[in-house]
């Protein structure tokens, strides 16, 4: 048995795991502040980082983390599969890990004292990092490697507003001074809903973002449009 102490927590727009996205990246306007925890909390730690453009991020799924009392989970259900086909737990990335431990690649932003900016991060807000690593070209990109699984980042589904959203989101924006009409965007191309279900468009779906809450809902099966964008009580 060994004990890991989290180095630093992740800073994020996103509140709840819905409609974050499902790999780091996919949206450059999720921007993040990675803040270095006691007793790491050290200017000294970061030198030297600033070589790098991108750094990898070790880190917990603090809400969904394996019971020890219950057999592990051996198989899972991967969103890429729909959500209805098993694979094994080690042939995937899904967020139900053995030891609840996951790694995201992130692009550096700046260094600012014991924190770091980041953009494309894909991890909720109070996500506990347990390491920092730089991510090395030579070594980390493999030009030639496959997956037969996720061969190609899935297609972007269009997103279009409302009249009443669109004002509502450069409201909330220019509060916030943050890129929300694009991380928007972003995050819901992806296509947040289950595999599984059927789009309603009398459905109506929701997600936070900052202290902002977002709601959508599909008036085709190939489109969302954002219906409103309000800031939370």
């Amino acid at each position: 048995m060994y004990q890991i102490q989290p180095v630093a927590i992740a800073r994020t727009p996103f509140r709840e795991k819905f409609a974050i996205p499902r790999q780091p990246m996919l949206a450059p306007a999720a921007i993040g502040t990675i803040e270095l925890q006691p007793p790491f909390d050290q200017a000294a730690a970061f030198e030297g980082l600033e070589l790098n453009s991108h750094v990898w991020l070790i880190f917990l799924f603090h809400q969904a983390l394996p019971d020890p009392d219950k057999p592990p989970r051996l198989r899972v259900r991967p969103p890429r599969l729909g959500g209805n086909e098993r694979m094994g737990v080690f042939a995937t990335r899904s967020s139900h890990r053995p030891n609840g431990i996951g790694q995201s690649l992130v692009k550096l932003e700046s260094i600012n004292g014991t924190s770091i900016r980041v953009s494309g991060i894909d991890l909720m807000d109070g996500t506990p990092i347990i390491d920092i690593k730089p991510y090395i070209p030579y070594a980390d990109c493999l030009p030639h490697a496959t997956s037969a699984l996720a061969p190609d980042a899935p297609a972007a589904i269009q997103v279009e507003w409302s009249s009443e959203a669109r004002l509502q989101v450069e409201v909330q924006q220019a509060r916030l001074q943050q890129p929300l009409q694009e991380l928007i965007e972003q995050c819901l191309a992806q296509d947040p809903r289950p595999a599984y279900q059927t789009p309603q468009p009398e459905r109506e779906y929701g997600a936070g973002f900052y202290d902002v809450d977002v709601r959508w809902h599909y008036p085709t099966a190939d489109c969302i449009r954002v219906l409103a964008v309000e800031k939370l009580a």
